[in-house]
């Protein structure tokens, strides 16, 4: 008999591990800092000068909760989107969101389907709560949209989860192959549009927004174009009655009143978003531009990282990112077959982009050994 209280069976037969290793991590292992931070898809440019006076003047609240409705947050969100506040659910980062989705409509055991090599941290909340992963593999690099619809249909699966523009691959699909897909799917089963990189896309890669249909639901998110990875903020877009589901499962006061500050200030303040979003394409030009230097191919990317093929397999592209990481330049790199070619390098200021251009040759030496 064991003398301590037992975990469930699904919780024993899961692996304490975390989808990503942080950076924080590596460099407490490494007893030093990286000089370059463009590895995590995150804003390095930063938030707005609005947002950091914003946080600064709310900073003395922190001593009362969050409004639990969100409502300053989700009435402004309603405005710029054009839809109904009871369309739109507020949370701590599409992560968040990804989890409460598939605890509301995943039972233990029953097939989820996503794409091999996709987001990881979506396979790890299925795997939390018990669901059955099913994978498609990426064709040319892309979510293979057919591929993922065969396999719900085979299975009767009811959730399949795609991310446009895509990560790892920064690749995209058009709005209209989407509504091609959406229109293919069983009414009973619900798409998870993961758009956290919908600000860095071309506008023909965004469908419309239809709240309309229960069984499509999309979700953004503060981290990436708006700067505030740090603050936890993403929301979901849906037909009103999935949304109101929501707050069957959700932390009604788990966001904090600076989150919410933050998010409001960023949104507002659509003349900064519009610079960013200039500096990442701009950024993306330029790191593609240093992998053809190098005898390297960058993908084509929508998002705020490229993937950088590095012309062999996944163990020397894994060499690759090691040989960077010795140098204190801080990538990643996707860990699925063929993809796993890739290393993964997000946008960033000219400063830490030129540590990777006078980095990369002796890496690229290195790793060919």
């Amino acid at each position: 008999m064991s003398d301590r209280p037992a975990l469930t069976n699904l919780a024993a037969g899961l692996p304490a591990t975390v989808p990503f290793v942080g950076p924080e991590a590596q460099e407490r292992q490494r007893g030093k800092s990286f000089r370059a931070r463009i590895g995590a898809n995150e804003s390095g440019f930063g938030p707005s000068p609005k947002v950091k006076q914003a946080i600064a003047d709310a900073a003395g609240d922190v001593w009362q909760y969050a409004d639990p409705e969100h409502h300053d947050l989700k009435t402004a969100l309603s405005a710029h989107l054009g839809v109904a506040p009871g369309n739109i659910v507020i949370d701590g980062g599409i992560d968040n969101l990804l989890g409460l989705l598939v605890r509301l409509f995943v039972e233990q055991g029953q097939p989820v389907v996503t794409s091999l090599g996709a987001y990881p941290t979506f396979n790890y909340h299925v795997a939390g709560f018990g669901g059955r992963l099913v994978t498609v593999p990426y064709v040319e690099d892309r979510e293979d949209l057919e591929g993922l619809v065969a396999a719900v249909r085979r299975e009767n699966a009811p959730l399949v989860y795609i991310s446009n523009p895509d990560n790892p691959m920064g690749t995209w699909w058009e709005a209209s192959e989407l509504d091609l897909l959406i229109n293919a799917l069983p009414e009973t089963t619900m798409l998870v549009l993961d758009e956290a990189y919908s600000e860095t896309a071309p506008a023909s890669s965004v469908p419309l927004l239809d709240v309309s249909r229960p069984n499509v639901i999309r979700m953004r998110t503060f981290s990436k174009a708006y700067g505030l990875a740090g603050m936890r903020c993403g929301y979901a877009i849906g037909e009103a009655g999935v949304i109101g589901a929501f707050d069957k499962v959700r932390n009604h006061f788990g966001m904090n009143r600076l989150t919410l500050t933050a998010a409001l200030a960023a949104l507002s303040d659509q003349d900064y978003l519009t610079q960013i979003v200039a500096q990442v394409a701009s950024s993306r030009k330029r790191i593609a531009a240093i992998a053809s230097e190098n005898g390297l191919t960058a993908l084509p990317s929508a998002t705020n990282f490229v993937a950088i093929d590095c012309g062999k397999d996944g163990a020397f592209a894994l060499k690759v990112m090691q040989e960077l990481i010795a140098r204190d330049v801080f990538v990643r790199k996707p860990m699925a077959p063929v993809l796993d070619r890739c290393i993964r390098v997000s946008v960033g200021p000219d400063e830490e982009i030129a540590v990777f251009e006078a980095e990369l040759p002796a890496a690229l030496a290195a790793a060919r050994g």
